[in-house]
């Protein structure tokens, strides 16, 4: 795999077979296990926090590593493989089962005596990674799998993955619980087929002062807003194209009125509290910010993150320049738990041999 930041991920379709799920489940525990031991599960969430190294494990334990599946099986056959006792857990799951998640969550800090501000917190974040992926960075790729891994003492990290349906390729997302602001540049990685040139990103700095007045016009009288609306319909001013120079996203007609209604009576301090309300969905965001941007002219990032994504670098120094320290000790903490895990030699070499692929030469 290229060390440039970008992979394909094309969608294939069907299950894993039982025979390979049942060995991905092994190898992906007993790795897992092993640096849990050794280096403590703090260290396994940071590992799981940067998608390269992620890319790297999904490889080893059997993936091509172009497949869409090497977030959803991969995680999938991990949660089946921990318990408690290794100080790892995973909520949530691909589907229906990323419903499930809050409720997994609580049973989670249950088993790990985690508080319950803690075991709120954590059900918060989930939801705000899966509603900024979902509405504030809006790529094109709707959220189809989304999974927590938390640690015994309360530390996390999201992992999720969205569809491009025309195109069939996915995008995954990572969350580290060391985020200082979740709805600005809150990634510790993205990991992605391209850049894409449609992309509104508002959880850019650049896009700050459209967030800002995104909850100054709910706060206000959301009758001015459709005033506002109808305003922009009239001039025939649907897209952003006199701004950009380029076709961008389309303005949303059919916002969640009832949404914003609700907004204007809580009155959300932040955008954070904003995007949290029920029925603030991707449409009602894109069209916050289009008035926003059309009416009192703050900037909108039109960026692809996902050229910002990666923690560890490039080959050709884009987006920057590769740490090799980092690198290197990503490499070796993957190959120790390979080594050290519970498996025959063939299995073990087989691993090693995959793992070559990510060696710097």
């Amino acid at each position: 795999m290229e060390r440039a930041g970008i992979a394909n991920l094309p969608l294939h379709t069907g299950h894993a077979p039982k025979w390979l799920f049942d060995r991905m489940v092994k190898l992906s525990g007993e790795i897992v296990k092993v640096i849990a031991l050794e280096f403590g599960p703090d260290e396994v969430i940071h590992r799981f926090g940067d998608p390269m190294w992620f890319q790297a494990f999904s490889c080893v334990i059997g993936f091509d590593w172009h497949s869409s599946g090497t977030t959803t099986v991969t995680l999938g056959s991990l949660k089946g493989a921990l318990a408690p006792e290794h100080g790892l857990l995973i909520a949530g799951g691909k589907g229906k089962a990323s419903k499930k998640t809050p409720q997994e969550i609580e049973d989670i800090g249950e088993k790990f005596n985690l508080s319950t501000e803690k075991v709120e917190l954590l059900k918060h974040n989930s939801k705000i990674a899966a509603k900024v992926d979902n509405a504030v960075l809006q790529d094109g790729y709707s959220l189809y799998h989304h999974s927590m891994l938390i640690s015994e003492t309360g530390n996390w990290v999201v992992v999720q993955q969205g569809l491009n349906s025309e195109k069939k390729y996915a995008r995954r997302y990572h969350w580290l619980y060391k985020i200082k602001n979740p709805v600005e540049e809150p990634h510790s990685g993205i990991i992605a087929d391209r850049k894409e040139t449609e992309v509104m990103d508002l959880t850019s700095r650049i896009s700050r002062e459209t967030r800002k007045t995104s909850v100054d016009l709910v706060s206000d009288n959301p009758k001015k807003i459709k005033n506002m609306v109808v305003d922009i319909r009239d001039r025939k001013q649907k897209t952003l194209d006199d701004y950009t120079g380029y076709k961008v996203l389309n303005m949303p007609w059919h916002i969640n009125w009832n949404a914003l209604f609700e907004a204007y009576e809580i009155q959300p301090k932040n955008y954070e509290e904003l995007i949290s309300i029920k029925g603030i969905g991707p449409a009602t965001v894109r069209a916050l910010a289009y008035i926003s941007s059309v009416i009192y002219g703050t900037e909108i990032s039109w960026r692809d993150p996902v050229k910002y994504s990666f923690a560890l670098g490039g080959k050709d120094g884009v987006p920057k320049p590769v740490n090799r320290v980092a690198y290197d000790k990503s490499i070796s903490i993957l190959q120790y738990g390979i080594e050290e895990a519970k498996l025959g030699n063939k299995e073990k070499l087989k691993m090693l041999q995959r793992l070559k692929i990510y060696v710097p030469d």
